[in-house]
């Protein structure tokens, strides 16, 4: 049988990562594109046997470019996506306009399959243009080409994620940490390497037209993720629900920041559940069940940001 080549857009962040490790273990070839060789290259070559990942490099959004590309592949998986915009119409541009373009050729050269990542909890956040540009992109995916399957997560997270680190750094700098809507939001955290096996699963399935969320096998809210974190990193936090006026003004002032910690369509999304919506089937459905508990995992690199670092002890 002949090896499949994976074409893979956004193999620099967590989920690409670990699915190139995943796929080159399992005798895959790929071809993963990024945007700059030189800052990224050195890390991804290292997540694949030798002689299983080629890079490739793309500055922008090049019509011919792609097509030469996703004509050489059987499979091409897309898993680009931003959380903040740097400038206006990268939502746009990044979740919609982008697997617009590469659904429809995936259609046009008639590939075996197109995977594509989205969002949990993006169906209701009709104030957030995060949610919309994924949802618009969704639907340009499942119109251009049949055989798609889309991919919905919860919060992903591991020792590589930029959730749960960046709050264990701001708890462990901060007094007090502020609860947007008093905490209540609701989540179903999925670790990043049961992601990679859901979304591998997908690559290896006949299926050939699937939308699927994909949890974790807990709901926990926004609060008992903080609580969480502040046990696993040894640190005791007031928690201070922030009254939605005040959180909307913190939002405007933080997004000024490089790297936002906080924006005002982050906010407007975080009113919205992330845990499953009924709409569609779920990992679990389909009998790919996640086992991973989060508390567990996350202590497994916490010391990060414990006092002591690597040799903290654990006095349990």
């Amino acid at each position: 049988m002949k090896q499949k080549e994976i074409l893979l857009f956004g193999a620099s962040g967590q989920i690409g990562r670990n699915l190139i490790r995943k796929l080159s273990i399992n005798n895959y070839k790929i071809t993963a594109v990024t945007r700059n060789i030189h800052r990224t290259g050195y890390i991804l070559k290292t997540q694949a046997n030798p002689g299983y990942l080629n890079l490739v490099e793309l500055n922008g959004f090049n019509y011919e470019k792609i097509r030469n590309l996703i004509k050489s592949c059987s499979i091409c998986v897309n898993l680009i996506g931003i959380l903040y915009e740097k400038k206006r119409g990268q939502f746009k541009s990044i979740h919609t306009d982008l697997p617009h373009m590469l659904s429809k050729i995936s259609s046009d050269l008639e590939i075996e399959k197109f995977v594509h990542l989205s969002a949990l909890g993006i169906e209701k956040a009709y104030n957030s243009g995060y949610a919309m540009s994924k949802k618009d992109g969704e639907s340009k995916v499942l119109k251009n080409f049949k055989r798609s399957i889309v991919i919905k997560p919860s919060i992903v997270y591991s020792v590589d994620d930029k959730f749960t680190t960046r709050f264990m750094t701001l708890l462990s700098r901060l007094p007090f940490m502020p609860l947007y809507y008093n905490g209540e939001t609701k989540f179903s955290p999925i670790h990043v390497s049961e992601l990679v096996e859901i979304i591998f699963r997908m690559i290896e399935s006949k299926n050939q037209s699937l939308t699927l969320e994909c949890i974790g096998p807990e709901i926990l809210s926004f609060k008992e993720i903080i609580k969480n974190l502040l046990i696993s990193i040894d640190k005791k936090r007031i928690l201070l629900p922030l009254p939605l006026p005040i959180a909307k003004v913190s939002a405007k002032i933080l997004q000024l920041l490089p790297n936002p910690l906080l924006t005002e369509d982050q906010l407007n999304l975080l009113k919205f559940d992330n845990i499953k919506s009924g709409l569609y089937k779920t990992n679990f459905d389909i009998n790919i069940k996640t086992n991973k508990i989060f508390k567990l995992e996350i202590e497994k690199y916490s010391y990060n940001w414990k006092m002591g670092g690597q040799y903290t002890r654990d006095r349990k």
